[in-house]
């Protein structure tokens, strides 16, 4: 079985949620099976694995329909998997595997900045309604899903009539010792500043919350980090404006809890990051979190500043914070890149036997 992993939305510099999910289940998946890692970058090689290697265009190409014929035909690959619903299918010559994380975009219509004007096109029209994402998902062979909520939405909207396979991100055990009441008042925050992520809660509860530090550790526009900083008393919210894996790690360790009012999502890796290190989750009361998070969060209403500000002074007392932490811990060890991979390895393994 011959295997091409699809890696080119792999991100430089620092991983997102789609770029850490191929480079953690790639690399989970190259101890089962031998696999070959395509890409459109060779930076891209410095956040991957140390892997066989294809070049391709990128996923943005306007050649994306048709990558099988110009890209991956020629090294005769069994089966192709993607990370991503997008990849082109056109004149394809093996089996394929696409991957959809959530259905946020079609609730919520605003397209992310940075785009070319033929993505913010295609994501126009994706969005807007079912059927593009149907014909695309109809010719893969089978789809890949991040979440059970996330197939479950799909099975309602009737997005695909391939099978279906939830395979979740996975997050490493920390290594670290059980960690003690933190000395600081600190909430952290990693995600995006879309409408979805509903950040604007969390700056608002800051005024019921003093004492108390919000900081927002990813990398945020002027424009966004003004809004954000008006809603909240002067001080209460750190900017980091992006952090290193490493600064990253002491900000969770350091936190009384990781936070997100967030609205709609397709998973929240950052949540799972948290929970390995032992960092108690305060989240918004939706039903992806409620996989995500399971026993060891604490819920609040999203749309209540004061639910969330409520919420954090109910947990953060040395008793109740240790046991959500002891609880995270046990929780992240519900999502491991190593079973990610096994489900991975008998899909490929029942598609290329068939």
């Amino acid at each position: 079985m011959k295997v091409i992993f699809d890696c080119r939305y792999t991100r430089l510099v620092r991983h997102d949620g789609i770029s850490r999910y191929t480079a953690g289940l790639v690399e989970a998946f190259s101890k089962l099976h031998p696999v070959t890692m395509l890409i459109s970058d060779e930076r891209q090689l410095s956040m991957l694995p140390d892997l066989p290697w294809i070049m391709g265009r990128p996923g943005t190409s306007i050649l994306e329909p048709f990558i099988g014929m110009l890209s991956i035909n020629k090294h005769r690959p069994d089966i192709v998997f993607s990370p991503m619903q997008t990849m082109g299918a056109t004149g394809r010559r093996y089996k394929l595997v696409l991957t959809v994380h959530d259905m946020v975009f079609y609730r919520i219509r605003k397209i992310p900045p940075g785009y070319s004007w033929f993505v913010r096109l295609l994501w126009r029209a994706f969005y807007v309604t079912y059927w593009p994402q149907r014909a695309v998902l109809h010719r893969a062979d089978e789809v890949v899903t991040g979440s059970y909520n996330c197939e479950r939405e799909m099975k309602e909207a009737r997005l695909t009539s391939r099978p279906l396979t939830v395979i979740r991100p996975g997050v490493p055990d920390s290594g670290l010792p059980p960690l003690e009441y933190p000395a600081s008042k600190t909430l952290v925050y990693m995600g995006t500043f879309q409408p979805n992520k509903n950040v604007e809660t969390l700056a608002i509860a800051m005024n019921h919350l003093p004492g108390y530090t919000l900081r927002l550790l990813s990398r945020i526009g002027d424009e966004d980090r003004e809004r954000i900083a008006a809603l909240a008393p002067a001080g209460a919210i750190r900017f980091d404006n992006g952090v290193t894996d490493d600064e990253y790690r002491d900000a969770l360790i350091q936190a009384t809890a990781m936070v997100t009012a967030c609205r709609d999502e397709g998973f929240g890796i950052p949540l799972i990051e948290a929970a390995a290190v032992g960092t108690p989750l305060v989240l918004s009361d939706i039903p992806l979190f409620h996989e995500v998070g399971g026993e060891a969060a604490v819920f609040f209403d999203q749309e209540d500043p004061k639910a969330f500000a409520a919420a954090i002074l109910g947990m953060d007392n040395p008793d109740d914070w240790t046991r959500l932490s002891r609880l995270s811990r046990v929780q992240a060890g519900q999502f491991s890149w190593e079973e990610s991979a096994r489900r991975l390895y008998d899909l490929l393994t029942r598609m290329t036997a068939s």
